[in-house]
């Protein structure tokens, strides 16, 4: 038997799921009407989800692999997108905060501005040990759920366990371990061009050296 009969022998085992990407594409269609119906902000949040996780599954972007892979295969490509990203987010909303705040009025998302001190690095390092352990953050778990994959499937359980006892006990942690409880926000400390050049240039500044680690790491 040829190679290109073993090829189509393979196809032909393999179920034709065609009918149930129909039926799903079909779902999404009539609940985002009936979304519609009830508010045009439902209708947007379900078209943004879903249209989030296509291109998710599709370009396979995961913050835990940006991290993984640069000790792991010495390749920054995830990383960088990750960089890019951030930097393409921080001109977004240093246009948004800055409006609300030339204009007086209140500054979105001032509120989530947390304290620093011992949780944040205890979180930091539970957080990124899980993270490498389920083989995926929340972006990459919810993905491979998605994706048919059953250890991710557990990981999400307890990835909604862990928010919640974590929601709970934040004020706990706030309260006895913060060493800036008011936290920082950099525009009050050098005002708002310094702030965003400081932030462009630290994100352009980690991404000259991931392109240096990659170089590194392939030519050794």
């Amino acid at each position: 038997m040829t190679d290109n009969n073993i090829k189509k022998s393979k196809a032909n085992e393999l179920k034709n799921q065609r009918p149930y990407a129909y039926m799903i594409l079909f779902f999404c269609l009539v609940a985002g009407l009936y979304f519609f119906t009830i508010s045009k902000l439902f209708a947007f949040y379900w078209i943004s989800g879903i249209g989030f996780g296509f291109i998710l599954q599709k370009s396979r972007f995961c913050f835990t692999s940006a991290f993984r892979d640069l000790h792991m295969t010495g390749s920054t490509l995830t990383a960088r997108a990750v960089l890019i990203a951030v930097g393409i987010t921080t001109l977004g909303f240093f246009i948004i905060k800055f409006q609300a705040f030339s204009v007086g009025n209140p500054i979105p998302g001032q509120s989530y501005i947390n304290p620093i001190g011992l949780s944040t690095i205890a979180g930091g390092i539970i957080f990124g040990t899980g993270m490498v352990i389920a083989g995926g953050c929340a972006s990459g778990v919810l993905m491979r759920v998605g994706d048919g994959f059953q250890m991710q499937a557990v990981a999400l359980i307890f990835f909604i366990l862990g928010s919640f006892l974590g929601a709970n006990h934040s004020t706990w942690w706030q309260d006895n371990f913060s060493i800036r409880k008011e936290g920082i926000f950099i525009p009050d400390l050098v005002g708002w061009p310094l702030a965003l050049f400081i932030q462009i240039s630290l994100i352009a500044l980690l991404y000259f050296l991931s392109l240096k680690w990659e170089s590194k790491n392939l030519d050794s």
